[in-house]
């Protein structure tokens, strides 16, 4: 089993802490760091930062929006990170949501799938160091009429791995079509079938089989003896998702445990939220919708937990530490691995 750590996003933690944080996990054999956008740190300028920093993690964008950037210009940051980590970096590619899509970069949200499409095969174009002409519903390269041509990017050829974040059941089949891996999120090992039968679809569509696709997941991680404890501190970040990680016609996280079977909680949640009761909507917040999305619990119930997703076809954990000190961050981490190990 894999093992990956998330950093970014909207962390605004000191910088030591953060390579600190970083450098430990890298010691201890973690095998990927991702880094968070929405609308707080970017992808990569992390990534860049943490490069000159670590010797073996592989450093991936978990996720860059691709509404944020041309295609392009992806390729080119994703070729310079690759040339820079020596060789240690992956892409890791997004749709984002309407919210953030068109509120704050400006741009139409309409058919992302396409839109992800034609980004994956325009930067895998460039990745061959082939000329870059591509005639797409949304990007035509060059543009027709005016004085440019096709360009090559300034890098020889590069093989780096495209992981894709996708959630609803269309994107889900695309993953399995065209990706290198699947960034999971709202993933339950207990309702595998919700995500990997479309990933399967997809697949086999393209002659291709899931172990032909590094399947990870999101894994909220919290280790004590007082369980309900470490429940209760897991429910306003998970009403935050339910509720505001969205509008309310178009939240992916909310549909994902739709689909799992928690529809009348995650309606009422982020009803709640939405009418400004903050506070009900975490109240509203099932101990089933903590316990079944993560590895949550003390020492022996963490331990099967991690079988439970190995048994369901996760060969990667992004292990996400509920605490906020990056110490305690750290101790958790160490204890997971050694669980894993069992």
């Amino acid at each position: 089993m894999k093992t990956s750590i998330s950093v970014g996003g909207y962390d605004r933690g000191e910088r030591t802490e953060l390579v600190d944080f970083v450098q430990a996990a890298d010691r201890m054999g973690v095998d990927y760091a991702w880094s968070a956008e929405a609308w707080g740190m970017d992808a990569f300028t992390t990534l860049a930062f943490l490069a000159g920093q670590t010797r073996n993690i592989k450093l991936g964008t978990g996720i860059a929006q691709i509404s944020a950037r041309a295609p392009a210009m992806t390729a080119i940051t994703a070729l310079s990170m690759h040339h820079l980590s020596g060789g240690r970096f992956v892409l890791g590619l997004g749709v984002s949501g309407p919210q953030v899509v068109e509120g704050l970069h400006g741009v139409p949200y309409a058919q992302p799938l396409s839109r992800l499409r034609e980004t994956v095969d325009i930067v895998r174009m460039a990745f061959r160091g082939e000329k870059i002409s591509y005639q797409g519903k949304h990007h035509l390269l060059p543009r027709e009429g005016g004085e440019g041509k096709a360009i090559r990017l300034d890098f020889p050829p590069a093989e780096i791995p495209i992981f894709l974040a996708t959630l609803a059941p269309k994107s889900l089949e695309f993953t399995g079509e065209a990706a290198d891996g699947w960034l999971g999120t709202c993933f339950s090992p207990d309702h595998a079938e919700v995500h990997f039968d479309h990933i399967r679809k997809g697949a086999k569509a393209a002659g291709r089989t899931l172990a032909d696709i590094e399947l990870h997941a999101s894994c909220a991680l919290a280790i004590g003896e007082n369980v309900e404890e470490l429940i209760e501190a897991g429910r306003p970040s998970l009403a935050f998702r339910m509720g505001a990680m969205g509008s309310a016609k178009t939240n992916f996280y909310n549909d994902a445990y739709c689909r799992a079977g928690f529809e009348d909680d995650a309606k009422a949640i982020q009803s709640l939220w939405k009418q400004g009761k903050r506070d009900q909507a975490v109240e509203r917040v099932t101990d089933d919708m903590i316990l079944k999305f993560g590895a949550i619990g003390t020492p022996d119930m963490v331990r099967e937990r991690f079988r439970v997703y190995r048994a369901a076809g996760i060969n990667g954990l992004v292990l996400n530490p509920q605490a906020k000190a990056p110490k305690a961050q750290i101790e958790l981490i160490e204890q997971a691995l050694d669980l894993l190990r069992d």
